[in-house]
C-alpha cells in the first residue's frame, strides 16, 4: 500500500468491538515500525480524526463527529430522501431505511419510523449484511458481473447460505429476476418477524448507489399487498434517482 493508504487503514481498526487501542496493541496488530506508527498517529490526531486519552489509548476523534453532522445536514441523497421517507412512513406503519453501498458493505445512512412494534437494529452508521435483507439485495442485484464474480469467488458459501444459489450462474439468475421486477422483498432474513421491501437508487452515471426500503412489523403480508408496496417503493426510488442527475 501507499504511505497515505497505510495511514488511513489505521482508522479501520476502530469499530464497536475495538473502540480503543493502546499504542502497543495497535503496533502488534498492524505491524508497522514504531517510528512509522508514531508518525501516522500524530498526523491523524493533529487532523482530529483520532484522539488520545492518557492511560487509555487512542479513540476516534472529534472531527469525525463534526463531519457526521455536516453529512446529516448537507448530503444530497439524505436531503432529497428525507421528505420522501417521511411521506412513506405516514402511509405505512413501518421503518424506512436509506442505505448506501460502501466497499463490500451496505450502510444505513438515514432512518424514519412510524411504528413502535419493533426496534430496527440498523440505525444510521450501522452496516447491514451484504447478502441478506431486501435493502441489501436491491443493491447487490445491480453489481457488475466483475464485482459479483470477485465477491462470489471469495465467499461462495455465503451466497448458498443466503439462498441465492450455489453456483455463480444460479446467483446471476436470481439477481436478474430482482432487476426485472425492480424491487425485492424479504421476510425475517435480518430481523425476525418483519418483512422488508426495497428498491435500488442510482447516481448520475446510472450506477447503483443505494436503496430505499420499508420494514414492516409483520411476516405474513399477502402477496398482493407486498406487490403494491414494492411498486410504491420502486416509484419513490426512481424519483430519488432522477433527483441525483
Amino acid at each position: 500500500m501507499l504511505s497515505h493508504d497505510r495511514m488511513l487503514s489505521l482508522l479501520d481498526q476502530f469499530d464497536v468491538e475495538n473502540p480503543e487501542w493502546s499504542f502497543e496493541d495497535l503496533h502488534d496488530k498492524v505491524g508497522f515500525s514504531r517510528s512509522t506508527l508514531y508518525r501516522y498517529l500524530k498526523t491523524l490526531c493533529d487532523a482530529g480524526l483520532l484522539d488520545s486519552f492518557p492511560g487509555r489509548g487512542y479513540v476516534l476523534g472529534p472531527r469525525i463527529i463534526q463531519l457526521n453532522y455536516q453529512i446529516k445536514t448537507t448530503d444530497p441523497l439524505i436531503r432529497i430522501a428525507r421528505p420522501v421517507m417521511q411521506e412513506l412512513t405516514s402511509e405505512y406503519s413501518c421503518v424506512s431505511l436509506l442505505c448506501r453501498r460502501y466497499q463490500q458493505k451496505v450502510l444505513c445512512v438515514h432512518q424514519e419510523s412510524s411504528t413502535s412494534r419493533f426496534q430496527s437494529n440498523y440505525e444510521r452508521g450501522n452496516a447491514r449484511p451484504l447478502l441478506q435483507g431486501a435493502a441489501s439485495l436491491a443493491i447487490l442485484a445491480h453489481f457488475s458481473i466483475y464485482r459479483l464474480s470477485k465477491l462470489f469467488e471469495v465467499r461462495p458459501s455465503d451466497f448458498s447460505e443466503a439462498g441465492l444459489g450455489s453456483t455463480l450462474p444460479e446467483v446471476r439468475e436470481v439477481l436478474k429476476s430482482i432487476r426485472k421486477t425492480g424491487w425485492v422483498s424479504s421476510c425475517g432474513q435480518v430481523t425476525e418477524g418483519v418483512t422488508g421491501v426495497a428498491a435500488p437508487i442510482f447516481d448520475g452515471n446510472d450506477e447503483v448507489t443505494g436503496s430505499l426500503s420499508l420494514t414492516l412489523p409483520e411476516k405474513d403480508i399477502p402477496d398482493s399487498e407486498v406487490e403494491q408496496i414494492g411498486t410504491r417503493i420502486k416509484f419513490c426510488a426512481r424519483v430519488l434517482s432522477k433527483s441525483l442527475k
